[in-house]
């Protein structure tokens, strides 16, 4: 079948690659700076998702089924912050946090709530979780075993980037050699049992929302992920097969280019990080992304101003060759995006897949003078940094000392300096300001989701049953211990509808607090 041609409004022929002058590097070859496929988004259109969790199980399920119906090809799931660091709702700890940036999950039955109506085998599901990520994944394959899915066709990604989460965020509970235990027993656990799982996504999103630089959250990211390859070989995992299921996670911010830039700098440098430790097969070589536009880029001042930002950062995403998208609402300064903001964003990705013209032909920019040389400036400054973390000997010692993390609040401290003194504009902040009074409908989560949950955790403990969950934690426990892969004990407790905050535990117990 010939191929449809595809032209401007002026009927002028797009061709799917441009190649003057002949030097240039071809898309889909190594090292992949030009695009990871041959034809891209010709091929293929980026997986648009977006960001949703909040409240109940009940509630979220709700927003999924509406996402669904306004074109979402992928879901990507929050959870809150008890769900985050291994408690349960009823905990003490949790007190005023339940359900409020993300859904609360404490046992299977909220999952099975969380996803109802929604096959797994036909919906890619990408989950913001890391130090509960072998529990909360244990839950999504429990789950999609009694929907009777075929496990080695489910798809989708679990964040389980614990290293970003000592440099920049906060949400760990283990040290970092016992939570690099736990990620590595995910990757031999799913390269075999869900060969088409993403199994972590090393992520520069949280770097650069801390306050990182382009060039910083490139070379930050790249070193946790060859941290990561070499855990997992050093426990013996074959690196051709494992790290096929590694993805990465970006941020994209204001400045359109540098954004592309980084983005085709990215492919180029894990291309020679990866194959320097072995890897020779082309999909261990191919960095595969997901991007969100800037959350710390959007301002409680003038809210549709970040219309325009989060448009202008989704082009740049786009131009720069992302698998998967995330735009953020314009009122996510304020609260958790309103159904008419996410709606907005999913639609923004839209017109820029089927009126921009910016997907029919691969790598639009390359060639570009200004566009090439940024790439191998970030690029050069990308290596240094990384130099600077191998000599430390890599990085989770750079973290243990504190280098990554000063160098990020280095940079976070300058760039609100140079917004503090007109340096640099932002519009509506510190230029352009006008005292209008904000009236607009912004989304809260009320305090009483947490006696919800606190009543469906006792119904829970009273139905199931406790003997068995006493032994499956039992031997979760000696697992844990004797050092043998975690994974199937933590499904097993699941199944028995062990609850997240009692697995946590046992793990605690066993590793210690950080």
């Amino acid at each position: 079948m010939e191929e449809k041609k595809i032209t401007t409004t002026s009927g002028i022929e797009i061709k799917e690659v441009y190649c003057e002058p002949k030097s240039l590097e071809q898309p889909g070859d190594f090292p992949f700076t030009r695009g990871i496929q041959k034809d891209m988004y010709r091929g293929r259109l980026w997986t648009m998702r977006q960001y949703a969790g909040f409240s109940t199980a009940e509630e979220s399920n709700k927003r999924y089924h509406y996402l669904l119906s306004q074109g979402t090809t992928g879901l990507s799931v929050a959870f809150d912050l008890p769900t985050q660091i291994g408690y349960d709702s009823d905990h003490a700890m949790a007190e005023g946090e339940v359900g409020k940036v993300g859904v609360a999950i404490d046992s299977l039955k909220d999952m099975e709530l969380l996803f109802k109506g929604i096959d797994l085998q036909k919906v890619t599901s990408s989950m913001t979780i890391n130090a509960t990520a072998p529990i909360l994944l244990a839950m999504y394959i429990s789950l999609a075993k009694k929907q009777g899915a075929d496990l080695t066709q489910i798809s989708g990604t679990i964040q389980n980037d614990i290293l970003k989460e000592y440099a920049a965020r906060g949400t760990y509970i283990y040290p970092p050699k016992a939570s690099m235990r736990l990620i590595t027993d995910i990757f031999e656990y799913c390269s075999i049992e869900l060969p088409k799982w993403n199994t972590i996504s090393i992520s520069g999103y949280h770097i650069r929302e801390a306050g990182s630089t382009a060039v910083q959250e490139l070379a930050f990211t790249l070193a946790n992920g060859k941290a990561y390859l070499q855990a997992a070989i050093s426990k013996g995992l074959d690196i051709n097969v494992f790290a096929k299921r590694l993805s990465f996670f970006f941020n994209c911010h204001n400045n359109f280019f540098e954004e592309i830039a980084k983005f085709r700098a990215a492919r180029r440098m894990w291309a020679e990080i990866s194959k320097s430790l072995g890897a020779t097969d082309p999909g261990v070589q191919k960095l595969r992304f997901h991007t969100q536009t800037g959350g710390s880029t959007l301002t409680a001042q003038q809210p549709l101003n970040n219309v325009i930002r989060v448009t202008s950062q989704a082009l740049a995403a786009v131009l720069g060759g992302t698998q998967s998208l995330h735009t953020n609402g314009y009122d996510e300064a304020l609260s958790l995006p309103t159904e008419a903001a996410a709606k907005i964003a999913l639609r923004t990705q839209q017109i820029i897949a089927f009126e921009s013209g910016v997907a029919d032909t691969v790598d639009p920019l390359a060639g570009s003078y200004f566009i090439e040389s940024l790439t191998d400036e970030i690029e050069r400054e990308a290596w240094k940094y990384i130099h600077i973390i191998d000599a430390k000997g890599g990085s989770v010692a750079a973290i243990e000392e504190g280098y990554i993390q000063n160098e990020i609040a280095n940079s976070a401290y300058q760039y609100q300096r140079n917004i503090e003194s007109g340096e640099r504009t932002l519009v509506g902040v510190n230029k352009y300001v006008d005292n209008e009074s904000l009236n607009m409908e912004v989304f809260r989560v009320d305090d009483s989701i947490r006696e919800l949950q606190q009543a469906k955790l006792k119904t829970l403990k009273s139905e199931r049953n406790n003997e068995e969950v006493a032994s499956v934690l039992k031997a979760l426990a000696l697992s844990a211990k004797t050092g043998s892969n975690t994974m199937p004990f933590i499904l097993t407790a699941v199944e028995a509808y062990a609850t997240l905050g009692e697995i946590a535990d046992v793990l605690r117990k066993e590793f210690g607090e950080y």
